[in-house]
């Protein structure tokens, strides 16, 4: 039986009364559902936007990438009777188009990024938007973009509604909470597998788990990795860090404990001691190590060996941490990777996946399999393990990020990929995380886990890949002895939590709301919202932004608070707060980045030329430790801003901490001081000594200060340009060739090139 909808194409969609009870629900009231992966989230989300196409009401629906986003566009334009109704946005189309596009189409599909955009830039509002449909929604926490949308959705459109969609929103009530308050979410409807009205849809899900034993091979490795991270914690204790009574094993997250407390300790001392700092460099140390075991265990000898080569080109980079090159200098470290190096057996793991493989293709000729692994090297091997063997064709799925020599996929050869994977060109995906989430993959006979993982939501997006159209199987391989087996059993207790946790959260939402449409607009009535146009009457401060600052969230947060953000592209500063005042803000890696790359002093030069109260905003933690430079090096970099510039340096935590800074600036020098904001400072007139001092900061190696210690020892320019090299070398700071570079460009004879 197919649904009858006048929007839906006839004889295209099975009808399952599931979906319409939770799409008639939806269509009512702000709702989440959580409905497991291959149940028709996106057939609900279908029959949602018929209902408010037939009302002749416009939608937004979201999806965090652009595969995912032309995947739904496709679905909605195959799936609905209206032509040409569906835009969509990527951050291919253009800013004009899209704008065009918004005023004329009834449905827009978009990544979120594109939307916070737009929506900070002004080019739109979201008032035309009666509902949001947020896909994966489970990411509505915290700096997403979703957040942020919610929050713009909730100040321009009084009659919304938002329907989250994910088959997981998180494992405690808090996290659930989260996602439905930042929502607006005032229902939830869960449907399990078990449940009777989606129990007729369901196929048979086989989940089998696999001990490993590792092999005796490892172990003088294992005893070598463990000898080195023994005394990193023995000088963790030894320096007062890590409590020397401690029993337990110090695991990843105790170590992760130690080094807020060291980075702390750091923040709040004015000088830090070098025992803070050589904790730092053990603690990091330690970590590099704990990462390493864990690699060995439950990935292999390649892995290790990769992660390794990794290591030693950190140490021998310019920037490399000093904890890279202390490992390096260990005798058991470097006996560990001639030893690796010399091992000719790899993880019985991947001779078991070469035996799941081969026995599934066996079984079922025409079999679909993904292997699931956490690790790109790992990925690679298995691909070259499995080429090897007749009539598996595996092929690596891999996200677009670029690692060392690994560039990555586009989402062009992602969406290749995936159409040769269901043509049968392929029939094993080795994937990483990337495939988890909502990709139109097609349903597979096997999945197998080279590794459990933590996280519930990724091990149910795993399994989801399986027994979608069909029976299927899950295969999850664990090394005995090692992380795998905490993580396996993690995510169990995590999944068993978090429906007990819905479904207390379902129950509470019964309780409370007999009529949730009624309530719904009740609040609505009490909370009504103004409309844009009234809000920009009321927002007039303003902010001109570079626009390379666009990915910042101190933008997005800037808008939340009713700062009009004006991006252009800025020669100097990043944000211009009035006529007066430009700050320069750098998060701690570029402010790092470019004091060893020398571009600081300069950059400091230009904002003081072009504002006359110029700042430099500096955010972020771990400023101090963060890379392989003295401290004594950044402490002088901030005498020179300072006291050579007159630039005050202010630092912040976070991206909010900064937002919240600048709107307080914003609000005193417009609201209460009266300046208009202009791209470059009102240069107050200089003096005759300030324009002399800028003339001879010219020569060449002269800085603000040595241009000082000239001008008042030779009195004048005049007399300046007349001194010998002798005269000149009396000076202090300034020895025989920074003199020579001064006279040479005194005397040099001008050729025009």
């Amino acid at each position: 039986m197919y649904l009858q909808h006048d929007f839906i194409k006839r004889q295209t969609v099975e009808q399952r009364q599931y979906q319409v009870n939770i799409a008639n629900s939806a269509a009512n009231v702000s709702t989440l559902v959580v409905l497991p992966t291959g149940m028709g989230k996106t057939i609900i989300a279908l029959l949602v936007i018929a209902k408010e196409l037939k009302n002749e009401r416009n939608v937004l629906m979201l999806s965090p990438t652009k595969p995912l986003v032309n995947q739904h566009a496709q679905s909605l334009n195959a799936l609905l009777t209206v032509s040409d109704a569906i835009a969509v946005f990527t951050g291919e189309v253009s800013p004009e188009k899209r704008i065009a596009l918004w005023n004329n189409k009834p449905i827009i599909v978009s990544t979120p990024q594109v939307i916070e955009n737009d929506l900070i830039a002004r080019r739109y509002d979201l008032s035309k938007i009666n509902c949001i449909i947020f896909d994966e929604a489970h990411r509505a926490t915290g700096n997403y973009s979703y957040v942020f949308i919610a929050d713009m959705f909730k100040k321009q459109q009084s009659e919304r509604r938002c329907l989250g969609m994910t088959a997981s929103p998180g494992d405690n009530l808090p996290e659930i909470l989260e996602v439905c308050k930042n929502l607006e979410i005032t229902n939830i409807e869960i449907r399990t597998k078990i449940d009777p009205d989606v129990r007729p849809y369901v196929h048979d899900l086989d989940i089998k788990w696999k001990e490993i034993t590792l092999p005796q091979e490892f172990n003088y490795t294992l005893q070598l990795l463990r000898k080195a991270f023994a005394e990193r914690l023995k000088i963790l204790k030894e320096l007062g860090v890590l409590d020397s009574a401690t029993i337990a094993p110090i695991n990843r997250k105790k170590l992760l404990e130690v080094q807020a407390r060291i980075q702390s300790d750091l923040r709040s001392s004015p000088h830090p001691s070098q025992t803070l700092f050589k904790a730092a460099s053990a603690q990091n140390a330690a970590m590099k190590l704990v990462h390493a075991i864990e690699l060995l265990q439950t990935q292999g000898v390649n892995a290790l060996h990769n992660y390794m080569g990794r290591i030693k080109m950190e140490a021998n980079s310019k920037s490399g941490s000093k904890a890279s090159r202390d490992l390096l200098r260990d005798p058991n470290i470097l006996e560990a990777i001639a030893y690796v190096k010399s091992l000719k057996i790899e993880h019985p793991k991947v001779q078991e996946i070469v035996n799941i493989v081969k026995d599934q293709i066996t079984y079922k000729k025409e079999s679909k399999i993904i292997i699931f692994t956490h690790y790109r090297d790992t990925s690679h091997y298995l691909v070259k393990q499995l080429e090897k063997i007749p009539k598996i064709k595996p092929v690596r799925f891999i996200g677009q990020a670029g690692k060392e020599n690994d560039k990555g996929l586009t989402q062009k050869e992602q969406i290749d990929i995936i159409r040769r994977f269901k043509n049968d060109e392929f029939n094993v995906l080795i994937a990483t995380s990337v495939a988890e989430e909502g990709l139109d993959i097609p349903s597979t006979d096997l999945v197998v886990f080279y590794e459990p993982v933590p996280s519930e939501i990724r091990t149910i997006q795993r399994k989801g890949r399986t027994a979608r159209q069909m029976a299927g199987k899950v295969i999850i391989l664990i090394a005995k002895g090692t992380p795998d087996e905490a993580y396996y059993w993690s995510s169990r207790q995590k999944e068993r939590r978090m429906h007990k946790e819905l479904e207390i959260l379902r129950t509470a939402f019964r309780k409370r709301i007999s009529d949730p449409a009624a309530v719904y607009r009740n609040e609505l009535h009490h909370e009504k919202q103004k409309k844009l146009d009234e809000y920009e009457k009321k927002s007039t401060l303003k902010i001109i932004v570079d626009h390379r600052e666009s990915r910042s969230p101190v933008m997005r947060f800037l808008t939340q608070k009713d700062i009009i953000i004006e991006p252009q592209q800025l020669d100097v500063g990043d944000y211009i707060v009035s006529s007066r005042i430009g700050v320069e803000r750098k998060t701690v890696d570029d402010f790092l980045n470019s004091l060893i790359e020398g571009k600081l002093f300069v950059q400091m030069k230009n904002l003081r030329a072009a504002y006359s109260r110029p700042l430099l905003l500096i955010e972020g933690d771990n400023l101090l430790t963060k890379r392989n430079i003295s401290h004594n090096a950044i402490f002088g970099s901030f005498s020179a801003i300072m006291v050579d510039f007159g630039i005050p340096i202010i630092t912040t935590h976070t991206p909010q901490e900064t937002a919240d800074f600048l709107t307080v600036m914003v609000h005193r020098e417009q609201k209460e001081g009266d300046r208009a904001v202009a791209v470059r400072g009102e240069k107050t007139a200089r003096t005759i000594s300030e324009q002399q001092q800028f003339l001879v900061e010219g020569l060449p190696n002269v800085s603000a200060v040595l241009a000082q210690r000239l001008l008042q020892h030779f009195g004048s320019i005049r007399t300046l340009v007349n001194a010998s090299e002798e005269d000149l070398c009396q000076i202090n700071g300034i020895g025989k060739n920074i003199a020579t570079d001064i006279l040479r460009i005194l005397n040099a004879e001008y050729l025009r090139e």
